[in-house]
């Protein structure tokens, strides 16, 4: 990001207190959803309880060591991706929505 380039800043989001409480809400139903439908991933970390970037980085250490101590080689790629969703089609993103998580109508929207 260059610090010069105003497309680098993001807009700070003030919502208010009911728009925030019902994204809560929403989120957590969806939570919800997909756990019960066993659509998350068993290691996937991100808004999970008893998951944080913590558990995280324990699991890729602990897959490093192993493969280490079994004399395997290993690497780790770390990519900086914090502007990557503003250049992301949002179609892309919706289609496996509908598809692999069954969601439609007014959670798409």
């Amino acid at each position: 990001m260059d610090p010069a380039d105003l497309r680098s800043y993001r807009l700070i989001s003030n919502l208010s207190v009911v728009s925030k409480l019902l994204e809560r809400l929403v989120a957590r139903q969806l939570l919800d959803y997909l756990n019960k439908s066993g659509l998350l991933p068993r290691l996937h970390s991100a808004y999970r309880v008893g998951h944080s970037t913590e558990t995280a980085v324990l699991k890729v250490l602990s897959e490093i060591l192993l493969a280490i101590d079994s004399g395997d080689l290993s690497a780790l790629v770390l990519l900086d991706l914090s502007a990557a969703f503003e250049t992301v089609d949002h179609d892309i993103l919706i289609r496996p929505l509908k598809t692999s998580y069954g969601l439609s109508g007014m959670v798409l929207q």
